[in-house]
């Protein structure tokens, strides 16, 4: 180990089944630095995490900490070595105080009894230095979030770590916690501290980090790159290994007429401030960003699934919807990224899942609906998606993709006039995805409003002629045109600015 190094991992395999998660990975942290660590889903980020922290053994490679060397083995050995980690799920205790929380291990004692004053002592100077202002006998569930974070980084300090691993430490916070954060990281470098900083928001390795390591497919593409020599997109590229070209754009017709959808100053407590956008008759929209960025909730607020606490909404002429079944009346069909859970009921038939919102919600067919129309009906939907599967099959029968186009049969049995999709591709192969990429090019053309979101930037890319991009609750800006790629797409993503896209 070199001057300054708290830990230094090399070559580190580990396997799962036939797939590789980590391929010969490592990592060096100082003391002193914020070290980020960034990589797409799947890049073997969790999997390295859990061999520094002990949790998952290697099948190769070792770990040398300042105290020893070893192979990540379990947790108490890693906090031999010095390591201590605070992960995205807080692993707090909510019905017990906040000084039960930080000593869930070994507290002590005097006489064989607590000794609650050697633990007020101890933790009262690690509270004031992370900024938590509270009474160690206060019960957890009555601080917010951020402070309970603030807890678990207390409870990992109060074990004399060298090493401190935070991982998606703000997934989940407002940016107030986050600003407080960057205080608290400054204290704890200066303190000497290595700090290994796990994220998917790139902006915060730019403002917090000093080196930066990149992962992808279990591979580092950048070892500890210092900050000053990189920016957002250069993280991109390495994180998708190169800018792909973008798709050939579509020419589609826009109706110049009243947008169907009309979001004006709109704001949802926690969720989103100020939100202002419109979508057109005939042109597919996406929304986009990374998790709790609020892109979701513009989705419930058209569908009428969330209230609004601020500003206007027009969704179909008829203002907001107060409830699903006021969207449906305003010719809204929403596509649900959980099929099985909200879009079917998988032990009826295709044709009485198809007919259902325009026979209930809307009273189509009559008091009496004539079965052999419904099948009839039916047959034209499932003939129209090219679907795999008879009016009168049981849906559960029915594969991962044809389940999918059921759900769309079923919304497109109402004519709607806006269409919007969660993840509408999610869960089924590339034929389906293209077999659904026709039908919504078809609904658009047809003079609909479609809204859409997606995990997967490629697809919004393929699918939208713009991209509306959120970030902590914030519409940022939109990409579109030819500027409209999967890697202009995840820039404006992780950086919340939409022009570092367009270079």
């Amino acid at each position: 180990m070199g001057d300054g190094e708290m830990l230094v991992a090399c070559d580190l395999v580990k396997s799962y089944g036939g797939v590789r998660a980590l391929d010969g990975a490592g990592i060096s942290l100082r003391g002193g630095e914020v070290h980020a660590l960034v990589g797409e889903n799947g890049a073997g980020k969790s999997t390295l995490v859990g061999i520094l922290s002990g949790a998952v053994a290697p099948d190769e490679g070792t770990v040398w900490t300042a105290r020893e060397a070893r192979e990540a083995r379990e947790a108490l050995e890693a906090r031999s070595g010095g390591i201590a980690v605070v992960s995205q799920e807080l692993s707090l205790f909510p019905d017990l105080t906040v000084r039960e929380n930080l000593y869930p291990h070994l507290p002590p004692r005097r006489f064989g009894l607590l000794d609650r004053g050697a633990m007020d002592r101890a933790a009262r100077p690690v509270l004031a230095e992370l900024g938590l202002d509270v009474d160690p006998g206060t019960p957890l569930a009555e601080l917010t979030l951020a402070d309970r974070q603030l807890t678990e980084i207390a409870r990992a300090l109060l074990r004399r770590p060298q090493v401190l691993v935070l991982d998606e430490p703000t997934s989940a916070l407002p940016a107030a916690a986050v600003d407080r954060l960057e205080r608290v990281l400054r204290a704890l470098t200066a303190r000497g501290l290595a700090v290994l900083y796990v994220t998917h928001f790139l902006e915060e390795v730019m403002r917090f980090a000093q080196r930066v390591t990149v992962l992808r497919d279990g591979r580092v593409v950048l070892p500890g790159a210092r900050r000053a020599d990189v920016d957002v997109p250069e993280l991109v590229t390495a994180m998708l290994g190169g800018a792909p070209p973008g798709p050939v754009r579509r020419s589609r017709t826009v109706d110049d007429g009243p947008p169907p959808v009309v979001l004006s100053g709109v704001s949802v407590p926690g969720r989103l401030t100020d939100v202002t956008f419109t979508v057109r008759a005939g042109e597919v929209v996406g929304v986009a960003g990374l998790q709790g960025a609020g892109h979701l909730t513009a989705l419930e607020v058209v569908c009428g699934r969330t209230a609004v606490s601020a500003g206007r909404v027009d969704v179909g002429g008829r203002g907001l919807p107060r409830s699903l079944r006021a969207a449906v009346r305003a010719r809204v069909a929403f596509v649900p990224s959980d099929r099985k859970r909200y879009g079917l009921m998988t032990e009826r038939t295709v044709w009485e899942n198809a007919t259902a919102v325009s026979r209930l919600a809307l009273g189509r067919g009559g008091m009496l609906p004539s079965r052999a129309r419904l099948i009839r009906s039916t047959q034209d939907l499932t003939d129209r998606l090219r679907l795999r599967g008879a009016p009168d099959d049981i849906v559960a029968r029915l594969s991962g993709g044809n389940q999918q186009k059921v759900v769309f049969a079923k919304w497109l049995a109402t004519a709607p006039q806006i269409v919007v999709l969660d993840d509408p591709t999610r869960g089924v192969d590339v034929g389906v995805r293209a077999e659904m990429h026709r039908i919504v090019g078809e609904l658009a053309a047809s003079g609909a409003a479609v809204l859409t979101a997606s995990t997967d930037p490629a697809e919004l890319t393929e699918l939208c002629d713009r991209v509306l991009v959120f970030v902590r609750g914030r519409l940022v800006g939109e990409v579109h045109g030819e500027r409209l790629t999967e890697h202009a797409l995840a820039v404006a993503m992780q950086s919340g600015v939409t022009r570092a896209a367009e270079r």
